[in-house]
């Protein structure tokens, strides 16, 4: 589920060579140099194994449903906790209506989120952009990626100013009179978006069943946790690792285009109403659209660095990812958005100058920190690739359009596998700085609703609880990965996220 655009510890590869799409003869010490296995059994489960990931299944469209259908216009949920509640077991008895089931769907906003999504495939296969290759697979091959992402924000920007320009705020007033019905299309999306692409991750053993020759067709590469005895855990946790349709990439292309971007657009949509109804815009929902936008922008600037994520390198694309990067990221991360359309609030300069001290804060944490890991995941040790003062930025003319963070050489751990743990800098401090500096956002995002409702709090917490879980997933599968090395890192690298407290 997307939430934090970076992978585990900072690490480096080793260099190999690359092709486009096919493999390439294995390097000595590659893992396809002793001996590649396209679909290996998985023995472990993650998410408490299939009655988990029934139970992930179900709570992420009941919070999604819940969180609009608990606070409206009218009223919300309130402090203190014994109010909110009381007022949670409201919500539970809306969503026990047959009007609630009546209002999930509509015509009008299935067809207007498909093309939405049709939208981003379009700009995706039409646009300029980079063509990057991404980190080596099992197979000792890697896949080409187009990067056109920021292009695709920027055009479907200036769409949105043409339109409500020449048609008023109609088209965007459409989008939170019909909030419930697209959370139900976006649902529906994943879904059958799961099932396709499970059901290719089976391509080769279905081609045979219907008497296809053996191997006419390849086996595809599978995650090595989405093979398990489990059918619908595997289409959960996803049981493909890179499903594409040609060289349309699904899981990157998810990633950051269709939810991402709907997330902005979601956030204009609010202000657009907020100003319909009470004739003015608040200095607080323009600042939490700022900083949607800020992070989003950043997002998509720095496309080529989600290449080397875990939800790219490693995990399955199943409903789990599906399902978080089209509902889940749109829809409940402008939670505090949509609150402050509902009810407006204004903050006055010496409110919004602290929050946006905080929030300056916690990007400057981010944004340094995966920096400083994206360089050195490059072989570059900042230092030796700097021309300007120490502490200052300069752009390299490269297609990653990377950063490079000018600092004194970064110390590190050489591992047996090959490959080098940062343990100096930000990632010298913890295991994962950009956590800390993402976490530190939410709250800016959230602290300009004020203190009324929790509600608008709902993202801090819920990206609290991601962050915990992420970096205990990072860590086991470093453990798995490094073996005693990850013992001697953690020694010398102790706290996980923010240091001295976690």
């Amino acid at each position: 589920m997307v939430a934090t655009r970076s992978s585990s510890a900072a690490s480096t590869p080793n260099k190999a060579a690359a092709t486009s799409l096919t493999p390439k003869p294995p390097s000595s010490g590659s893992p396809s140099a002793t001996g590649y296995e396209p679909a290996p059994r998985s023995t472990s489960y993650e998410f408490g194994g299939p009655i988990g990931a029934l139970g992930v299944t179900l709570a992420v469209p009941f919070f999604a449903y819940w969180l609009t259908f608990a606070c409206t216009a009218q009223q919300c949920p309130s402090w203190p906790m014994s109010s909110f509640l009381d007022f949670h077991g409201q919500g539970f008895q809306r969503m026990t209506t047959s009007q609630f089931y009546r209002d999930l769907f509509s015509k009008e906003a299935s067809i207007a989120y498909g093309l939405w999504y049709l939208w981003t495939v379009v700009c995706w296969a039409v646009l300029p952009g980079d063509q990057v290759q991404g980190v080596e697979l099992r197979d000792g091959s890697r896949l080409t990626y187009t990067l056109n992402a920021f292009a695709t924000m920027v055009l479907t920007l200036v769409l949105v100013a043409t339109v409500t320009y020449t048609q008023g705020l109609k088209p965007l007033l459409f989008i939170v009179e019909n909030y419930v019905q697209l959370i139900s299309a976006a649902i529906l999306m994943s879904v059958v978006q799961a099932l396709f692409v499970h059901v290719q991750s089976h391509q080769k053993e279905v081609s045979e069943t219907l008497g296809a020759p053996r191997g006419y067709l390849k086996q595809p590469m599978l995650a090595l946790g989405g093979n398990t005895d489990s059918g619908f855990y595997n289409w959960f946790i996803g049981r493909g690792l890179n499903p594409r349709i040609g060289s349309f990439d699904i899981k990157s292309f998810n990633e950051l285009r269709p939810g991402m971007i709907l997330w902005i657009v979601i956030d204009l949509a609010m202000i657009a109403y907020q100003y319909h109804t009470i004739g003015r815009v608040t200095d607080s929902i323009l600042l939490v659209v700022a900083f949607h936008s800020c992070y989003v922008f950043d997002a998509l600037y720095y496309e080529a660095a989600i290449l080397t994520t875990m939800d790219i390198t490693t995990d399955g694309f199943g409903f789990m990812l599906s399902v978080g990067d089209l509902l889940w990221v749109p829809f409940t991360y402008s939670t505090s958005t949509r609150y402050l359309a509902l009810h407006p609030n204004d903050l006055g300069p010496v409110k919004t100058v602290l929050i946006i001290g905080l929030q300056f804060l916690g990007y400057w944490i981010f944004r340094s920190s995966n920096s400083e890991k994206y360089e050195f995941r490059k072989g570059n040790n900042p230092k030796s690739e700097c021309t300007s003062p120490v502490g200052s930025f300069v752009q390299k003319p490269d297609t990653m359009r990377s950063v490079v963070v000018c600092a004194p050489d970064l110390s590190f751990l050489q591992t047996e596998r090959g490959t080098k743990l940062l343990t100096s800098g930000w990632w010298g401090l913890s295991r994962h700085p950009n956590y800390m500096g993402d976490w530190f956002m939410s709250w800016a995002w959230s602290l300009p609703s004020g203190f009324s409702s929790l509600v608008p709090y709902f993202y801090v917490i819920f990206f609290a609880i991601l962050l915990i879980h992420r970096g205990m997933r990072d860590d086991e599968a470093c453990a798995h990965k490094y073996k005693k090395d990850w013992e001697t890192y953690k020694e010398i690298v102790k706290w996980r996220i923010i240091p001295y407290v976690h």
